[in-house]
């Protein structure tokens, strides 16, 4: 293909509504795209501000009684909520490792997952250096505003 064709291409690319077009023969391949084609989403936990909680003192435990621990499945760690409604996926293609696993250390801005929203790839990335403590959803499962995605213990 020549510059000249190449350039009618890229014209009618941007003439139209057309976001990607893509053509392939035994010989060459053109891929032209325009405008974003991922969006990166970065979260930032809300700053909680300081609240003071009311000042309780138990009672004094009675010699030989036990105080009882925390509950063991109270689970420790900050969670990374999904931005937007969508489908998780935990790596960029389906026969790509995933992007993290558990017990991995992540930057600040390393890519964690991808929520796809309206056929839109949103990279959701660490807001600070953490570990990995748990994924808390399967591949390619639907997920809403708000629910967890990682729980992750900052480091």
């Amino acid at each position: 293909m020549d510059i000249k064709d190449l350039k009618v291409l890229v014209k009618m690319v941007t003439e139209t509504d057309i976001t990607e077009f893509e053509l392939e023969s035994a010989d060459e391949k053109i891929r032209i795209k325009r405008g974003v084609t991922s969006e990166v989403i970065h979260y930032q936990p809300p700053v909680a501000q300081a609240q003071f909680p009311p000042i309780h003192h138990p009672a004094p435990s009675a010699p030989g009684e036990v105080t009882p621990a925390p509950a063991a499945g109270a689970e420790k760690g900050q969670k990374v909520p999904s931005p937007i409604v969508g489908t998780f996926y935990r790596a960029p293609a389906p026969d790509a490792a995933p992007y993290v696993e558990v017990g991995q250390i992540v930057e600040k801005g390393q890519v964690l997952c991808i929520v796809e929203a309206m056929k839109l790839m949103n990279e959701i990335e660490a807001e600070f250096r953490c570990k990995i403590i748990k994924i808390c959803k399967e591949n390619a499962q639907p997920v809403e505003f708000g629910e967890c995605l990682f729980t992750v213990e900052p480091l």
